[in-house]
């Protein structure tokens, strides 16, 4: 995937798991962080940027011996519209050549390096400028965007996360189905359900 950098938000203090820091959760034999940042390694795109913020220390320490870029957002507690922010702007400011930027996030654990390679390719063969996830009625993460929505991607701020872009730009959009991007975990019961893995 070639000057493309995937941007994994774990920055959130997953107030709705009850207890526990859900980056680090066991999904099959390792955490939610490790597995997403193992696939989206495992996609071979330029650069792989994990946004921290809550526990910064506990989820950088769990991939630190990965090859990423780990950025933390020190206005994590604002939302995840100012991860995105931070991310796009260390993938600007230090890998200039990066012209696809993918969203990603911890929580959805049957995301796949097919399904980031699946965005990539759909972005070429289409020629739209954003292509996202489709799955239960709605679009959503992972979702590909172009250099074109860069700017955007840095006005984003509080909690108004990418969908707010992909609703009001539908005329340039594609989609890459995912039906399992629907099972992402906010809660224990979410945990218990589908997010252990196997």
């Amino acid at each position: 995937m070639e000057n493309t950098g995937i941007v994994i938000l774990a920055a959130g203090r997953s107030a709705r798991l009850g207890s526990g820091i859900k980056q680090l959760l066991l999904f099959g034999n390792k955490t939610f962080i490790q597995h997403i940042t193992d696939v989206a390694l495992e996609a071979q795109p330029s650069q792989v940027v994990v946004v921290t913020g809550a526990y910064a220390a506990e989820v950088s320490a769990s991939i630190q011996d990965r090859a990423i870029q780990i950025v933390y957002n020190e206005l994590w507690e604002d939302g995840k519209g100012t991860g995105i922010m931070a991310g796009v702007r260390y993938l600007g400011a230090h890998f200039p050549e990066i012209e696809h930027i993918i969203i990603a996030v911890c929580d959805q654990p049957y995301v796949t390096a097919a399904l980031f390679q699946s965005l990539y390719e759909t972005q070429q063969k289409s020629g739209k400028n954003i292509v996202a996830a489709a799955y239960a009625d709605t679009l959503g993460t992972p979702v590909l965007f172009t250099g074109k929505y860069r700017e955007k991607l840095l006005q984003l701020s509080g909690d108004a996360g990418a969908k707010k872009i992909l609703s009001a730009h539908l005329d340039d959009l594609a989609t890459v189905s995912f039906p399992e991007g629907a099972m992402d975990v906010d809660t224990m019961e979410d945990y218990e359900a589908y997010g252990r893995g196997s």
